[in-house]
């Protein structure tokens, strides 16, 4: 059995375009996401990496110094974030802010996706 190329072109070259350092978190965020669950489909939306599961769930927004995994429910994934790591005022959004490879932390990232998914199946 093939498994199906679940990448895209568009975040490809988008991920091309960062510098190294950055480059380097976003894959490896990139990778996490897409391992949480084979149902979220990468998408190229508002110049950046976002995933979605009925409906959006996550995107990746790569800046000069750091890369946001950003949740589009965030507000409502901010009770399920026991150690407090979400970032954000704004209505709904929150975002985990990852400035070196040692931030990354797959397990906390990987819950909280997987808490995101379930919102979107209410």
């Amino acid at each position: 059995m093939v498994e199906k190329v679940r990448t895209i072109e568009e975040v490809d070259r988008y991920i091309l375009g960062l510098q190294e350092d950055i480059q380097e978190i976003t894959v490896a965020l990139r990778k996490i996401i897409l391992q949480t669950s084979p149902n979220l489909i990468e998408e190229f939306k508002w110049s950046m990496p976002n995933y979605s599961y009925n409906g959006l769930v996550c995107y990746l927004q790569a800046a000069k110094k750091h890369v946001n995994l950003g949740f589009h429910k965030g507000y409502e994934l901010e009770v399920k974030d026991t150690n407090n790591l979400l970032q954000g005022q704004g209505k709904a959004l929150r975002y985990f802010r990852i400035k070196k490879m040692e931030e990354i932390q797959p397990d906390i990232f990987t819950d909280l996706i997987k808490e995101a998914m379930a919102l979107n199946e209410k």
